[in-house]
């Protein structure tokens, strides 16, 4: 391949004792997301992990915004298709696979009825999906991590408050 791979790390800080303010502003208990591209030798690191396997912070990020002291968990994933990544599929490759709802497949059904459309859950359906594996290959595009040990630097110090917004303009009441 021509360009230089990378993953898109998506990383979950869960404490709920934490309160920032969402895109409304309002203020919210729990935790933050963050995203990081891995590339170079970062890269070549995470190729050949499972989900569930834990990691070294010092991989995600590079120079200041390094997580040197933190420890993540994978907990997921998804390929350059968007396929998720299921944890009870062995291998990395491409499975098809007869499953009831959960990751990969929801497990509901829409019907139309007098012109409106309802969405029924009903016990024991089950769709034949094609999923990814449990291990991180060249393929794979996002990778989903979890916090599980805090380092000594606090995420916004290292990634940015989260409550940072774009300015929305006011407008000033003057008609042109």
């Amino acid at each position: 391949m021509a360009g230089e791979q990378s993953f898109k790390a998506v990383i979950n800080d869960t404490n709920p004792n934490v309160r920032h303010k969402d895109k409304n502003g309002k203020w919210r208990t729990g935790g933050s997301a963050w995203s990081v591209e891995i590339t170079g030798s970062n890269y070549n690191h995470f190729l050949g992990k499972k989900i569930g396997d834990g990691v070294d912070g010092m991989f995600v990020g590079e120079g200041d915004k390094s997580l040197s002291g933190y420890k993540l968990q994978i907990t997921g994933g998804s390929d350059l298709t968007g396929r998720p990544m299921r944890s009870e599929l062995a291998g990395g490759g491409i499975k098809s696979v007869l499953i009831t709802a959960g990751t990969g497949y929801k497990g509901k059904r829409y019907v139309n009825k007098r012109g409106k459309t309802y969405r029924y859950k009903y016990d024991g359906i089950r769709r034949r999906r094609n999923l990814r594996g449990n291990v991180v290959s060249q393929d794979t595009r996002q990778i989903n991590l979890k916090i599980t040990e805090v380092g000594n630097r606090s995420l916004d110090a290292i990634f940015g408050p989260v409550d940072e917004a774009e300015p929305v303009e006011e407008p000033s009441g003057e008609e042109e």
